[in-house]
């Protein structure tokens, strides 16, 4: 069974859908230089996800800080 990114939790870092949006693709883009790969290997189940999982579960959990340009 595939687990689900926490998307409620990630919105409370930014102020609408619009901005997450934005700010994941930002994530992936960061993730993206890291490897060509779109799969990454999670280090906490060691099973492959989604760099665009990682990107939202990143900003949920506060690993990653938005600014507003």
């Amino acid at each position: 069974m595939s687990r689900r990114p926490n998307i409620e939790k990630a919105l409370k870092a930014v102020s609408s859908r619009y901005e997450l949006v934005h700010a994941v693709a930002k994530r992936v883009e960061q993730l993206m230089q890291e490897g060509e790969d779109i799969f990454i290997k999670d280090k906490t189940k060691g099973e492959l996800i989604k760099k665009t999982f990682q990107a939202i579960e990143d900003i949920a959990n506060g690993k990653v800080k938005v600014i507003k340009e």
